[in-house]
């Protein structure tokens, strides 16, 4: 249980969302904390840009404003304000409408659809399916104050996002629109967040560490995400990636999806949350438009590896960003007769993936 002085609460006239039950790790998280790694601050931000893009396009937000981020299983909200609406993006998921009223029925909710929800009703997301995260954006945002730019969480550090850490039961979320305003719900249609097989690097910047086996081996391989994945760092269990003459260098900057490999000769790839320097070899670097399907992935998942020149990681970068900026072309009234206060949820999204954090790199 939590200290009541650890929960994080509105003013009891403000608008929010009340957290009935958190998940296990539901956080606030947008596109990243740019430009602090030199002071050694994590960038952190949403592990999948695209879904966080897709949650926030369907209510009429900025796509890189903070949503929440839910892995493996989601909260259920109680609405405490005249009215709010929401979409998600993700892995698939149940998610249902509760009214005040006990005995009425439970109401699934369709995917790929926003939904206007009034005061005193709850919305729960069920277990996740198909990707390990989801977004829950909400339309005009959540009110939390930015720390250095960002809205996101670190919860290592304790900094950002509400009181630095996972939501808690008793949380009360405070938003900035008390009311959500009359208009068409929307959809985005024929869209897929499907987790990728193949996941495409560059080689290096270490890569001359180790022995010519040792590559071949990692790019022949296939290996399967662990237990111990995180936000800072997907773990992976396969074959042995063989050193040329130890494992230790002169700790260097760490970008985004780069691939430690440790002295056990066990990749980990570095995500959101990873650390801003580092002391192990980098065998490779995952290109920045696949890396948002790469942090879909959940702990049994499998991937391979497959090397591509930089050329070809621009080209698929600048490629995901065109897609991204259509996105909001794409998005169409979700039709007639809908009931808007019982309708949500996105399923699979985007097929693809796309960096929005300036300090990624291709």
């Amino acid at each position: 249980m939590s200290d009541a002085a650890d929960i994080v609460a509105a003013s009891p006239d403000a608008p929010a969302l009340q957290v009935v039950a958190p998940g296990p790790s539901t956080t606030l998280q947008d596109a990243g904390r740019i430009g602090h790694q030199r002071f050694g601050i994590p960038v952190s931000g949403a592990i999948d840009a695209v879904a966080l893009a897709a949650a926030n396009l369907l209510v009429g937000n900025p796509p890189d404003t903070a949503a929440l981020e839910i892995a493996y299983l989601g909260p259920t909200l109680t609405i405490a304000a005249e009215s709010v609406r929401l979409a998600y993006a993700g892995g698939a998921a149940t998610i249902e409408v509760l009214d005040e009223d006990s005995a009425t029925p439970p109401k699934k909710i369709p995917p790929l659809t926003s939904v206007r929800l009034r005061r005193g009703q709850s919305l729960r997301i069920g277990g996740l399916s198909g990707s390990v995260v989801g977004y829950l954006a909400v339309a005009g945002g959540f009110d939390a104050a930015p720390f250095l730019g960002s809205r996101s969480t670190h919860a290592r550090g304790g900094l950002g996002g509400f009181a630095g850490r996972a939501l808690r039961a008793g949380d009360v979320l405070p938003l900035v629109a008390s009311a959500a305003p009359e208009r068409d719900e929307l959809t985005l249609p024929d869209l897929d967040l499907a987790t990728p097989q193949r996941v495409r690097v560059v080689l290096g910047p270490q890569d001359d560490m180790f022995s010519e086996a040792g590559v071949e081996t990692f790019l022949a391989a296939t290996y399967t995400v662990t237990a111990a994945t995180d936000r800072m760092g997907m773990r992976l269990d396969g074959p042995t990636i063989a050193h040329r003459d130890g494992f230790n260098i002169v700790s260097d900057g760490i970008a985004p999806g780069a691939i430690q490999v440790p002295g056990n000769g066990k990749p980990i790839v570095l995500l959101a949350d990873r650390q801003t320097t580092g002391g192990y070899p980098k065998i490779a670097t995952v290109i920045s438009a696949d890396l948002p399907g790469l942090g879909r992935l959940a702990p049994g998942a499998t991937l391979g590896f497959e090397r591509v020149d930089l050329d070809t990681a621009v080209a698929a970068r600048r490629a995901l960003a065109t897609m991204m900026q259509g996105m909001a072309a794409r998005l169409v009234p979700a039709g007639g007769g809908v009931d808007i206060e019982a309708r949500l949820l996105a399923e699979n999204l985007i097929g693809g993936v796309v960096d929005m954090h300036a300090d990624h790199q291709a």
